[in-house]
C-alpha cells in the first residue's frame, strides 16, 4: 500500500523553526518528485516547494517561502523534509506532502491535481 506518513508539525513562536518529515512506504521516493503544500482555514491549497527525484536534483520554492524554507531528501530513509525557518503568522496552515508521478517537478509542480498520493497533513501554528 502506497502511503506518505507525515510528522513534525506543532506550535511555534514567530521567528521560530520546525522540521516537517514525510516518509514514504510502498514505493521508492527517490524516483519521484515530491511536493509540499499548505492550506490555511478558508483558503485554497497553496504550493510551497517541490524536490525532483534524486537524479533530477532540483528544488522549487514559492516566492513566499524562498530563503526561509528548505526542502531535502534522505533516500536511505525514504523520506523528504521541509525545514521551515523564520516562521511568520501567515505560515500557519495544515502542511501536506504529496507525490507527483514524474521524476522532475516541472512547470506544473504547483498544481495539486498533478499529484497522485498525499499525506494526511500536519498542523503548523505560528503564534506568540
Amino acid at each position: 500500500q502506497l502511503q506518505l506518513v507525515q510528522s513534525g508539525g506543532g506550535l511555534v513562536q514567530p521567528g521560530g523553526s520546525l522540521r516537517l518529515s514525510c516518509k514514504a512506504s510502498g514505493f521508492f521516493l527517490s524516483y519521484y518528485s515530491i511536493g509540499w503544500f499548505r492550506q490555511a482555514p478558508g483558503k485554497e491549497r497553496e504550493a510551497v516547494s517541490c524536490i525532483s527525484s534524486t537524479a533530477g536534483n532540483t528544488t522549487n520554492y514559492a516566492d513566499s517561502v524562498k530563503g526561509r524554507f528548505t526542502m531535502s531528501r534522505d533516500d536511505a530513509k525514504n523520506s523528504v523534509y521541509l525545514q521551515v525557518n523564520s516562521l511568520k503568522s501567515e505560515d500557519t496552515a495544515e502542511y501536506y506532502c504529496a507525490r507527483q508521478p514524474y521524476s522532475l517537478c516541472g512547470a506544473g509542480w504547483s498544481t495539486p491535481m498533478n499529484y497522485d498520493y498525499w499525506g494526511r497533513g500536519t498542523q503548523v501554528t505560528v503564534s506568540s
